[in-house]
């Protein structure tokens, strides 16, 4: 898929020079690419897939819905492809907003980080509310905010010990959410193959459900149009391989395999899961009011299908939320490193855990959370609408940096076959990736549903930029970026 190894030599380089990448942050590269795959699996596999996806089948229809994920995996192996490159030639911990600083400016870089540190600051606390919400199933007697300041307390412990445990324990919480999408990919097709022994009454055959009274686009292409930024939001995370470049050891060798295998693990599960789903559940039954994987599982007979489902959706929670905070106190370690932040973000544990950062990520987490019960719903939906908008603008972040990267690159007289990886088909694929993106946000203005995005989301990144001008002025620049 274009996703290629380096060579041996290459890579051997590459991990020289991670070395005194991580003696200058004083960061453990202490994992694998193993982690770094489920890492991005356990950022991706959440609740964008277990109960959003019912929003986009209803919205796009069974086709439609199948084909917004296609577009959806297509734009992750073109931002992947990008972020590959960049990774490996700044394998620097929360680099998004460094590769935009280096390449495009550092304002941009600054509302970068501030983006997507929110995104994920925002995401804790809806997801601590939403694990603690479906744990009321079997313990209705227990307080809501008792749940999640348990699972807040667990998370925190296994990001404050090591980065290593943290990999160790994102790997096993994503290993159950593969799991349950591999099982749905599996029964689900075999059901609609006419294997169901357990289903009561009659069962739909595969195609049955594409073919609605309304035609193949039930609320015409415009549906599709319009699911886009949903479709990318239940993607985003693919991209914490990236904030995880530089607690990776040799990360000219493991990030392009991990980025290779995320893609096409990806590919496969969301856009297999989106199939057996939109054929097995007609589109006009889909709704958010409860978990698509939930319904199939119980059409197909499945004993305590709700419960087993129950127990996934918190795992997947609290994995998203795992990948969130290590997200948010890495672009809080980054940001300080460049001088953009309170120093006291880059003071390290003798693990090199940036323990100011994460407890402060965790504050960010736990006031969303606050305000997610006590604030009106608008307030709320006001701030998840940021979130959706913050992973789109990132990736256009990611591309563009590429974009630049590499042209800047060649301009100054660089060779290619010195990168360790080089994304394919270049300028296409950031070009490309970066107006679907653009295309996305534009789709979300027709949407009364989703139109928040926009009206919040452009005046926050505006405010990020009118507070790096006043704070740092237009004089700042960034030696660093220089040096190197």
């Amino acid at each position: 898929m274009g996703l290629s190894s380096p060579t041996e030599a290459e890579a051997s380089a590459t991990e020289a020079q991670s070395r005194t990448d991580a003696s200058q942050t004083g960061l453990r590269r202490s994992m694998e690419a193993r982690h770094l795959v489920m890492i991005a699996m356990g950022g991706v596999i959440g609740s964008g897939l277990f109960v959003s996806s019912g929003y986009t089948i209803a919205t796009a229809g069974p086709l439609g819905a199948v084909l917004a994920f296609l577009i959806g995996a297509v734009v992750v192996y073109l931002v992947m492809a990008c972020l590959g490159e960049l990774a490996v030639a700044f394998p620097v911990s929360g680099a998004f907003h460094i590769y935009a600083a280096r390449t495009i400016g550092p304002a941009t870089g600054f509302a970068t980080a501030w983006l997507y540190w929110l995104c994920w600051a925002v995401a804790l606390g809806s997801e601590f509310t939403a694990a603690g919400l479906l744990m009321q199933r079997w313990f209705p007697g227990v307080d809501v905010w008792i749940w999640c300041f348990v699972f807040a307390t667990v998370l925190f412990t296994l990001n404050a010990i090591s980065s290593r445990v943290f990999g160790e324990s994102e790997f096993w919480f994503a290993l159950i959410k593969v799991a349950a999408v591999v099982g749905l990919i599996i029964l689900g097709g075999a059901a609609l193959a006419g294997f169901h022994p357990l289903a009561a009454g009659e069962y739909p055959s595969f195609g049955e459900n594409f073919s609605t009274p309304e035609g193949l686009f039930p609320n015409g292409f415009t549906g599709v149009f319009v699911t886009c930024l949903a479709v990318f939001y239940a993607f985003s995370g693919s991209e914490l391989i990236g904030v995880a470049a530089g607690e990776t050891a040799n990360p000219g060798a493991n990030i392009p395999k991990a980025m290779r295998t995320t893609v096409i693990r990806l590919m496969i599960f969301f856009v297999g899961a989106i199939t057996v789903i939109a054929a097995t559940i007609p589109y006009e039954k889909v709704s958010v009011d409860e978990s698509p994987f939930v319904t199939v599982f119980s059409m197909l007979g499945i004993p305590y299908a709700a419960d087993i489902m129950n127990f996934v959706i918190i795992t997947a929670l609290l994995s998203a939320g795992n990948c969130g905070l290590f997200s948010c106190a890495r672009m809080l370690f980054s940001l300080a490193d460049e001088g953009h932040a309170p120093q006291v973000f880059k003071k390290l544990t003798k693990r090199g855990i940036p323990m100011v950062a994460l407890c402060v990520s965790m504050l960010g987490g736990l006031a969303s959370l606050i305000s997610s019960v006590v604030a009106p719903a608008t307030v709320y939906l006001v701030l998840v609408s940021v979130a959706g908008f913050a992973t789109v603008g990132v990736w256009m972040s990611i591309v563009a940096s590429h974009f630049i990267y590499r042209r800047t690159f060649i301009k100054n007289g660089g060779d290619l076959s010195t990168l360790p990886y080089k994304a394919p088909l270049f300028p296409l694929v950031p070009i490309l990736a970066f107006a679907l993106c653009l295309v996305s946000l534009i789709g979300i203005a027709f949407d009364p549903n989703q139109v928040a995005a926009l009206l919040f989301g452009v005046p926050f990144v505006g405010a990020c930029y009118a507070v790096f001008y006043f704070k740092y002025g237009r004089r700042r620049s960034l030696k660093k970026a220089v040096d190197a």
